[in-house]
């Protein structure tokens, strides 16, 4: 739920170095961090947080914008932690340094009734880092979070639902290619799944990352953390960026991003990035006009290719470094080949 804005006290004309993302929007918290630094906009806080001292304000602001450089996990902490300040604030809590430890673990307790573990876990990590950045600057003496222990979790099977070879085929030859729309959704779908990319990654790409190498085609990718990840374009990729970038004349712009919307009325590529979102939109559309039935998203086709190169004899070690994965353990959890070997073995049920 987005409430009404409120005055914080403050602008960001006061917070000249400060960045975080645009229009955030949190739960019963009820947060917006707005970005730019001349705006003379206010800030939505939570409750506890807006009747607390101008000081404890900014550092709250800090925490997001100093200590996080990740969009996503940037969103993902501050629905927490606005969560648990709101959940808080309707227990009769009236200042930070009221909250204790009881108070942490009853949230998770609740929380637990409603939200998956991982969820959960997230919650209590975004709490336990906000206040540790607290203890830090001051603002409290000690972090209620530390010590409350979140839920067990051990998975070593992804959720993530991976589509058959064959699958993933007739997606990529249903798209139409005679439209710029087409020649860039196959692209998309054919760089997450030949060199198992990100979304993230991919969409954050500009057209000077297709390059060539060594007489082959490469992408460059920008991962999580900060972590520049180079790739060698399977020739089917090398075709569909070929076909892309030719068709929809990006080689002029080539720090323009890669992947871009579609504007209005003409049907033409912007100069605007594709968001995460229209991506997902657009995965889901492709696959319903494929008659594919498995409910895919933009991560499906990282696992996608995994299992493939798994099952064509790759090995697990290459593929962790196909992926940028820092451990093989993260890789297992995109290898589905059990999933034949279990459906084989069910069908000996015979009754």
């Amino acid at each position: 739920m987005r409430l009404p804005l409120v005055d914080a006290g403050f602008s960001l004309r006061n917070m000249r170095n400060m960045y975080v993302m645009a229009d955030v929007g949190f739960g019963s918290g009820g947060m917006a961090i707005l970005v730019h630094p001349d705006s003379s906009s206010s800030l939505i806080l939570p409750q506890l947080v807006r009747q607390a001292e101008a000081h404890v304000q900014e550092r709250f602001l800090e925490f997001f914008a100093a200590t996080i450089r990740n969009a996503n996990t940037r969103r993902a902490y501050a629905r927490g932690c606005a969560d648990f300040l709101a959940w808080c604030a309707a227990r009769q809590v009236t200042a930070l340094s009221q909250i204790q430890p009881l108070h942490v673990a009853a949230w998770i307790e609740e929380l637990g009734r409603v939200a998956s573990v991982p969820t959960v876990k997230q919650r209590l990590a975004s709490v336990r880092h906000l206040f540790d950045w607290l203890v830090r600057t001051q603002v409290v003496q000690h972090n209620p979070a530390i010590s409350v222990r979140g839920p067990s979790h051990s998975i070593r099977r992804g959720k993530t639902p991976v589509l058959a070879p064959d699958e993933a085929r007739a997606l990529l030859d249903s798209i139409d290619i005679t439209t710029p729309g087409g020649m860039r959704d196959r692209a998309l779908i054919g760089l997450m799944v030949y060199s198992f990319a990100r979304v993230g990654a991919a969409l954050a790409m500009r057209v000077e990352d297709v390059f060539v190498q060594n007489r082959r085609l490469w992408v460059r990718l920008h991962e999580k953390g900060g972590k520049r990840h180079e790739m060698p374009c399977h020739h089917n990729l090398e075709t569909y960026l070929h076909t892309y970038i030719e068709g929809c004349a990006l080689e002029s712009d080539r720090k323009g991003p890669l992947f871009r919307t579609i504007a209005r009325g003409i049907g033409q590529l912007s100069t605007t990035p594709l968001p995460q979102a229209n991506a997902y939109m657009m995965v889901r559309r492709r696959a319903a006009a494929a008659g594919i039935r498995t409910a895919i998203g933009n991560h499906s086709f990282r696992a996608t290719g995994i299992t493939a190169y798994l099952k064509n004899g790759g090995t697990l070690e290459r593929a962790a470094a196909m992926a940028n994965h820092a451990s093989t353990r993260t890789t297992q959890l995109y290898d589905r080949r059990q999933d034949e070997v279990t459906l084989d073995e069910v069908e000996r049920i015979l009754i």
